[in-house]
């Protein structure tokens, strides 16, 4: 009898995994055993392929620095997250799913408004828009839904001012953006989604070529668009590339390091208590390393034949970075599983390694430091308007968090 992809595959643990009741900003006990006993291995994925699982902090760092893996989504062998994923029109692939020189070319084109000089001199406009959400909380009736009232709009205002985007829109774009990073989501509902965003940032970029302002959008419609070094189509899926990873991450971090810290009052103490800058920078990178939303991991191929961790993966064969696991490993980050703002915690992987590490890494860092030094000190007796067990949790994305966030003070 002929064995199958799904005979081989089914004794694998599957990827991804569930996380242990109770433990939600833990990532699933599973992957520390795999990182004890076997930290490269194989897992089973939705379709039962079986790609290559990395957990080390130090071998995730080394293959995504390394030439021989490939972040081509349309190679053969490459591990798609979903169905709606893998059935994607190649037309509409962005440059985060491709290798260089395309990926460079493409991410060139939009790199000077993320480059760190550019994001500080943000730094006012984003306080300024922290302060005014708090105001409005503030002056309303409480509890409220940090999420709603807060936590996403902070970075929707951002990256629409960045992007010449208007606000008004928000509720469409995040609409829509939510189900593209559901993993429950039908290829036809991602499909249409993708369409949806594109064809209104198609409209928006024929409107800024005919009128440029000092925006992103202005500078890919005359700079790019208009001397035929892209089509308008092209930037327009940039747009929603931007768009979409700018505010989703970002609102997400915000909602559930609040969440983090309600639940380790001492750390939130040092952070209230703080007017230093690098010590709120220090507890940034730590949540960072400590929550990675980005839990279903970084994928890729190998191009060739890579001996790591006393196995062998071969050409064509897919490779799955665990970052959250990456993130809490005792040999890079030791008593992994505490919460510490004073660790030194930069080297994490949360934003990815390599020359396809997060382009916007910059602006969520700004973000996250105005938020996380503004809110807990404006509104220092915030507390949780619910029981801890009755908060919704994100399992079924590719992006973790909270749905709602039901706070008061």
């Amino acid at each position: 009898m002929t064995e199958t992809v799904a005979d081989t595959a089914a004794g694998l643990p599957a990827y991804p995994a569930p996380r242990a009741a109770g433990c939600p900003f833990d990532p699933p006990p599973v992957l520390r055993t795999l990182q004890t006993e076997k930290p490269v291995s194989r897992v089973r994925i939705w379709d039962g392929t079986q790609p290559w699982l990395i957990t080390r902090h130090e071998d995730v760092r080394a293959l995504l620095n390394d030439p021989r893996v490939s972040a081509d989504s349309t190679r053969e062998g490459y591990p798609h997250r979903s169905a709606a994923m893998q059935g994607s029109d190649p037309a509409a692939q962005t440059f985060l799913t491709m290798d260089d020189p395309e990926h460079a070319r493409l991410r060139r084109m939009v790199t000077a408004p993320f480059a760190i000089k550019k994001v500080e001199a943000l730094r006012p406009s984003v306080q300024q828009i922290v302060d005014d959400l708090i105001d409005t909380m503030l002056a309303g009736p409480k509890p409220v839904d940090l999420v709603e009232q807060f936590a996403l709009p902070v970075p929707s205002l951002v990256i629409c001012e960045l992007l010449g985007v208007p606000y008004e829109k928000h509720d469409f774009f995040q609409r829509h953006t939510k189900v593209i990073v559901r993993r429950t989501s039908t290829p036809e509902e991602v499909a249409a989604a993708n369409k949806a965003l594109t064809d209104y940032l198609d409209e928006l970029l024929a409107d800024k070529l005919a009128h440029p302002a000092g925006d992103m959008l202005s500078a890919l419609a005359t700079e790019r668009v208009a001397t035929g070094e892209m089509t308008r189509r092209e930037a327009a899926r940039m747009g929603t590339l931007l768009l979409g990873a700018g505010h989703e991450t970002t609102a997400n971090m915000i909602a559930l390091g609040t969440l983090a810290l309600l639940r380790n009052p001492g750390q939130l103490a040092l952070l209230r208590e703080t007017d230093d800058p690098k010590t709120v920078a220090g507890a940034v990178e730590e949540l960072l390393r400590y929550l990675n939303i980005t839990h279903s991991g970084r994928r890729r191929v190998a191009l060739a034949d890579i001996e790591i961790g006393g196995e062998t993966i071969r050409a064509g064969e897919g490779i799955i970075f665990a970052n959250d696991i990456a993130n809490r490993d005792p040999d890079a980050f030791p008593d992994p599983d505490r919460l510490d703002l004073t660790r030194p915690a930069r080297r994490h992987v949360a934003f990815g390694y390599g020359v396809h590490q997060c382009l916007g890494q910059p602006l969520a860092r700004v973000e996250l430091q105005v938020v996380y030094s503004t809110l807990y000190r404006r509104i220092p007796t915030l507390r949780l308007a619910t029981d801890f067990d009755e908060v919704r949790f994100k399992h079924d994305g590719i992006v973790y968090g909270v749905y709602e966030l039901p706070v008061t003070w």
